[in-house]
């Protein structure tokens, strides 16, 4: 049996001689096996969570988004052919479906996006007004469009029909889920269904010195913005009534008609083509869509400062590229 234990041993040695290294004896290799392994385990470790961390980072952490410049074929003017409520969308029937599909990416996972017309007309956003609650048409609407309205929008959406003589309703109301400014020629019974179907306070106001509030203002529940000659004791008795902060705007570099040029919610907005990134940046902070803002209490009131801080900084340095 001895030479059978030392035939063995013999056959052993070689098989470790011929996995070892050229350059380390067996007894080092070893002990380097052992050193290293730790050491790579740890670099392989520290580099997964290194790299899932930071896909982490750059996944959205809640719904909101930045503002998306988008035209209509040649047309800055989005809000004309397209009205965005905390419920649903509508975008005018376009040549191509480049405008429809902007929207639908950006909003289709959480509120309906569908094509309409109003009087066989594709300028949806001018002619109709609504939030979350109910949708406002013309008497000009056919049957058949407002028909396609109500089977297409959720159920708690009330779409009704307005006899009212001014019927670019865009144009007269400007509303969002709580508070709605109105034409001052505006009938009463219009002022009534608005406040019925649309669940909201109605005031009749003019903003800047125009009268069409809808076309000069936009705000939602988070924010607004108002025509650039607003005076400051205006756009503070406005804020006042409304509830939320506003600051005087332009859009499509320099444009005054805000609700022709931006359509927003509490989460995501769409500008014209031409909206400079000053202008851009200044939606973004007064309409609290980059994240801004606080909590209640003192939070909320730090949040404000910092946004006023912020939309001021970036007015101040729109005007010095204007004069430099």
């Amino acid at each position: 049996s001895f030479p059978l234990v030392v035939a063995a041993k013999q056959h052993q040695a070689r098989v470790l001689r011929s996995q070892s290294s050229p350059f380390l004896p067996p007894f080092l290799l070893s002990w380097t096996a052992r050193s290293v392994f730790p050491l790579v385990v740890a670099f392989f470790i520290t580099l997964s969570l290194t790299f899932f961390g930071s896909v982490e980072q750059r996944l959205p952490r809640d719904t909101h988004n930045m503002a998306t410049r988008v035209a209509f074929e040649n047309s800055n003017e989005i809000g004309v052919f397209a009205a965005l409520t905390n419920g649903y969308c509508l975008t005018g029937i376009n040549r191509s479906e480049n405008f429809y599909s902007v929207f639908e990416a950006e909003l289709s996972q959480h509120i309906p996006v569908l094509h309409a017309t109003i009087a066989g007309c594709r300028f949806v956003g001018r002619t109709t007004v609504g939030n979350r609650r109910g949708l406002l048409v013309p008497n000009t609407t056919t049957d058949n469009e407002l028909s396609h309205l109500r089977n297409s929008l959720p159920d708690s959406v009330v779409v009704q029909r307005v006899e009212e003589r001014l019927s670019a309703l865009g144009n007269i109301i400007a509303t969002n889920d709580h508070v709605a400014l109105v034409h001052p020629d505006i009938d009463r019974e219009t002022e009534d269904v608005i406040s019925d179907v649309l669940g909201v306070e109605v005031f009749r106001q003019i903003v800047g010195g125009q009268a069409l509030v809808g076309s000069y203002c936009k705000f939602s529940n988070q924010g607004g913005m108002v025509h650039p000659r607003t005076t400051v004791e205006d756009i503070e008795e406005l804020s006042s009534l409304l509830q939320v902060p506003l600051v005087a705007g332009t859009v499509n570099r320099g444009s005054d008609v805000l609700g022709g040029g931006l359509i927003v919610n509490d989460w995501s907005s769409f500008v014209g083509l031409d909206t400079t990134s000053t202008e851009i940046s200044v939606i973004e902070n007064i309409f609290r869509l980059s994240g801004a803002g606080g909590a209640s209490g003192g939070g909320q009131l730090a949040g404000q400062q910092g946004q006023q801080s912020n939309i001021v900084t970036n007015m101040r340095s729109a005007l010095i590229d204007q004069l430099s």
